[in-house]
């Protein structure tokens, strides 16, 4: 009888393998459903009730990429442990996927990722676009390496885009007056040529544009002539800023006062540049300037240094960094600012003691008394223009390899700024009292963590209201309460510049879509296929030209204008 049942019992154990190698079990599908309604509920959103925090799309599709891939293995430790499949069927699957990763791995790389953590892949074998454009090497060299001829002195006109974000800095303009009718009447595009790597934008003085790019392992201040796009001259330094998250080249936007152009590189360099020539006048390393080790500071500031240059009375003042692995005993490993004399490039002060960010220097009037304001790795803070003491400081959560900060302190008056940023911090509004002795005294006056999670973007005030992609997705807040008026439009992470009572708005596909600024709703005026592929990189508006570009590609074109309104300058279409 034990005989008989030991014989039994394998045939029937084999009877259920085999059965079971047909259909997964129930337990399995049951794993793989619950990991379906999980995503379903990631995708919706669905998730934030449950963590009680925010969640940007990013982290869905990180979130949802790790549900998926946990789906998948289940179904696979099934078929290899516990199904009725032949042992070299088995086998034949597992060679399968280790050839499939190891020839993907081999064959294709990530060539840049988009604000939302989605990959796009090329074959390793063709070089990254800035690598195929010819090198532009030396200061006021041209294409064709030979030396430039003076373009006559640089003049500012009324209707100059000088710098990032604009005039003021404030990421809006009130002139010239848009035509809203696209359809009426269609942008008409100037010009449309190659450029090379980075995220940085382009700055005016007449009819002079500047940028920073990027061409192969060469890093570039490059001027081209607005009307035509075609290059004037260019300065280059041997330096290359590259990662997967944050793409290749550099990030800032130069800045032109009195037609000399300051330019800050993703690795450091800061160049003082004669428009008029291309001559550099005097150019630092700020990492080497700072005794900053560059293998550390890379580490720390993970995507590069992309803060503008500042430009107050006779200093240029730009983000210092660290850690410092050449100073005193008394001087602190972190700086946050640095200023050089703008006549000779000397150091003049140094300010502050953390690490950076990737936000600009601004300066703030504060009742009649003039404030660089600074947002660093964990605070934003005030400091002296004078000599670089610090006035106040008021907590900011960020780290700059992980959870950064990259938008603009808002001036919003009577002493008072708006702050806002991704990754689950939203916005908030603080009030100075610049009645108090040194330091100052700070406080929140609201603070709304699901609003304005700007990433990468900044946002633009209007009439009591500000409007900024919050998540890739146009919002308008109003900035007395923080409470949310309209949210809609899917733009990615894209930039923004007011107009008027317009928004330009550069979603990260290329396209340029005119909305308007009004709290009443989402009212989309009209749309520009402007450039292609992922733009970061902020607009630029001179007189009625508008400037784009991306990582590839630089534009320009002619807006429409509103007849009556007064001149628009240089390359106006108005009668």
């Amino acid at each position: 009888m034990m005989r008989k049942k030991s014989v039994i019992r394998p045939a029937a154990s084999a009877a259920v393998e085999l059965n079971r190698s047909l259909r997964p079990p129930r337990r399995v599908w049951i794993t793989i459903a619950s990991l379906a309604v999980a995503i379903i509920m990631v995708r919706a959103g669905w998730l934030e009730p449950i963590v009680g925090g925010i969640v940007d799309q990013a982290v869905r599709n990180i979130i949802t990429l790790m549900l998926c891939c946990s789906g998948l293995i289940t179904f696979l430790l099934w078929f290899l442990r516990e199904s009725g499949h032949t042992v070299v069927a088995k086998r034949c699957v597992i060679a399968g996927i280790v050839a499939t990763v190891a020839i993907a791995a081999g064959a294709v790389r990530i060539e840049r990722v988009s604000g939302d953590l989605v990959p796009e892949f090329a074959f390793r074998w063709n070089p990254s676009p800035d690598r195929l454009l010819p090198p532009q090497r030396g200061a006021a060299a041209t294409p064709d390496g030979e030396t430039a001829v003076s373009l006559g002195p640089w003049r500012q006109t009324p209707t100059d885009f000088p710098g990032f974000l604009g005039p003021t800095g404030s990421c809006g303009i009130d002139e010239p007056v848009l035509d809203p009718d696209w359809q009426a009447r269609l942008p008409r595009r100037l010009w449309k040529r190659p450029i090379g790597a980075g995220w940085s934008g382009f700055a005016t003085c007449g009819e002079h544009a500047v940028t920073l790019e990027q061409r192969g392992d060469d890093e570039v201040v490059s001027c081209h002539a607005v009307a035509t796009g075609e290059p004037e001259w260019a300065v280059s330094v041997l330096a290359r800023h590259e990662t997967v998250m944050g793409g290749v080249g550099p990030r800032s936007t130069p800045t032109i006062r009195d037609g000399v152009v300051y330019a800050h590189g993703g690795t450091g360099w800061l160049h003082a540049i004669d428009g008029t020539t291309g001559a550099v006048l005097w150019k630092k390393n700020v990492l080497d300037e700072m005794g900053i080790d560059p293998v550390a500071h890379a580490a720390a500031v993970a995507w590069g240094r992309a803060a503008s240059p500042l430009v107050v009375d006779d200093l240029v003042i730009v983000p210092a960094g660290g850690p410092r692995s050449r100073r005193s005993a008394q001087e602190p490993e972190f700086v946050s600012l640095i200023a050089f004399d703008r006549a000779n490039g000397q150091r003049r002060w140094i300010a502050g003691d953390e690490q950076i960010s990737y936000a600009t220097p601004t300066l703030v009037d504060f009742g009649g008394r003039g404030v660089i304001v600074s947002i660093n790795e964990g605070h934003v803070a005030g400091y002296d223009p004078a000599d670089g003491h610090e006035i106040w400081e008021h907590p900011w959560p960020g780290h700059s390899n992980s959870d950064a900060s990259c938008s603009q302190a808002v001036p919003i008056g009577d002493g008072r700024l708006f702050l806002s940023k991704g990754y689950g911090i939203g916005a908030a509004l603080i009030a100075i009292d610049t009645r108090d002795v040194e330091p100052w005294t700070l406080r929140d006056v609201w603070r709304n963590a699901g609003v304005l999670k700007t990433k990468f973007t900044n946002v633009a005030l209007h009439e009591g209201h500000v409007y900024g992609l919050s998540d890739g997705i146009l919002e308008c807040v109003r900035v007395s309460d923080g409470v949310r008026q309209w949210k809609g439009g899917r733009y990615g992470q894209g930039q923004v510049l007011r107009v008027g009572g317009l928004l330009l708005v550069q979603a990260e596909s290329g396209e340029v879509v005119l909305v308007e600024a009004s709290p009443g709703k989402h009212s989309v005026r009209g749309r520009l296929a402007a450039i292609e592929g992922q733009t970061w990189n902020n607009l630029c508006l001179s007189g009625n030209r508008l400037l784009v570009r991306n990582a590839e590609e630089a534009s320009c074109y002619e807006l429409p204008v509103v007849i009556g309104a007064g001149a628009v300058g240089p390359g106006g279409n108005q009668p």
